[in-house]
């Protein structure tokens, strides 16, 4: 099994004590924390994309781009790169830059996105958004494959022999769905042969597993091997402690802020206690054992064989927060490792186009 670590940048006030660190410290706690992934052993670290409040994750290339400067073997994921609301030229051209500044690093999430807000700010209509995801990525996927692409597009001007630079380092790069709630991504995937990676987070096990046995069912529809499928999946919290107890101690107070947040915004509230979000919850709070016994309940439902785990303390102390991922990577992962196949493809950076192939692209 594969762990990678994630953010959406959130900013807005810590939710236990209230305290909102300036935009400039936000970012610099993100750079902080991948370095932090890369030294406890995370297999890859993850940028959200978001358009609207309290997100500052609306240039994730920009971001990833300083992360793969900092670091040198962890992998860099979009989570997700909201191709719904993107140029897929311009997406390309960004991509296909820090594919190259990151040494063939690069592993995206894309999906539709979500957000009234960053829907209206880009014109785009709860009505069209799945149609402009679908047709955003097919338009990608082939500037990324082909030198010269023609394409009759409905969202954007179309495409006639057009030739779009730099060409890629990764031929091809790797590409996840992100799922929420929704068939279309999942459909998506699916038809590509391409992984699928379950957000996890705000409901309890089932609608999940519900989704992820419909991609196996469609992959399966399309034609693909199903040795060849794989399942990420993500995770609503990280609180691991010696003992239960301390756990639940330490994340007590993040759980209340949260609550209370939900409340007061008028959000539905899914989780009523912090005991039935440890237990219904993909959150992950307890001892070593409990959470590795969490996990292997998961995988009972989804097979998935990557997981994310939020990068950001989300309430707890920086120092609790580091000691939590710190004894996640020194007792957990390894089990979860040796008990959990990896993925079916390799890793490591994706080899590069042949020097015949770049010849030919006039590369």
């Amino acid at each position: 099994m594969k762990f990678i670590a994630i953010t959406l940048i959130v900013h807005r006030p810590d939710p236990v004590t209230g305290v909102q660190k300036s935009t400039h410290e936000r970012f610099r706690e993100v750079l902080d924390n991948a370095v932090l992934a890369e030294e406890l052993g995370f297999d890859g670290f993850g940028v959200g994309e978001r358009h609207e409040r309290p997100f500052i994750s609306s240039s994730p290339t920009v971001v990833l781009s300083h992360v793969a400067a900092l670091t040198h073997r962890i992998r860099l994921f979009t989570a997700v790169t909201t191709l719904s609301l993107l140029d897929p030229v311009r997406a390309y051209e960004d991509y296909a830059t820090l594919d190259h500044l990151s040494e063939g690093r690069l592993d995206l999430i894309i999906g539709k996105g979500n957000g009234t807000a960053q829907r209206e700010l880009f014109h785009v209509t709860p009505e069209d958004q799945w149609d402009r995801n679908a047709e955003s990525y097919e338009v990608f996927r082939q500037l990324w494959r082909q030198d010269k692409v023609t394409a009759q597009t409905r969202f954007r001007p179309p495409l006639t022999d057009a030739e779009v630079w730099p060409r890629p380092f990764q031929q091809p790069v790797r590409v996840w769905h992100g799922s929420a709630t929704s068939k279309e991504s999942v459909d998506l995937a699916a038809r590509y042969g391409d992984p699928l990676f379950s957000a996890n987070v705000t409901h309890p096990m089932e609608p999940y597993a519900d989704l992820i046995r419909h991609y196996r069912e469609r992959w399966e529809h399309y034609g693909h091997d199903p040795a060849g499928l794989a399942i990420g999946a993500g995770t609503a919290g990280i609180c691991v402690a010696p003992t239960t107890q301390e756990a639940l101690a330490a994340y007590r107070p993040v759980f209340e802020a949260n609550l209370a947040f939900l409340k007061q915004s008028g959000l539905p509230v899914v989780f009523e206690t912090l005991e039935d979000f440890v237990e219904r919850s993909s959150a992950l709070i307890g001892s070593p054992q409990q959470v590795i016994d969490k996990v292997h309940r998961y995988h009972e439902q989804f097979g998935h064989t990557v997981l994310h785990l939020l990068a950001d303390a989300g309430g707890l102390t920086d120092a609790r927060h580091r000691a939590s991922l710190e004894l996640f990577q020194s007792q957990v992962a390894p089990v979860l490792r040796r008990a959990i196949p990896d993925p079916p493809f390799a890793w490591g950076p994706v080899l590069p186009a042949s020097p015949l192939a770049q010849e030919s692209a006039g590369v």
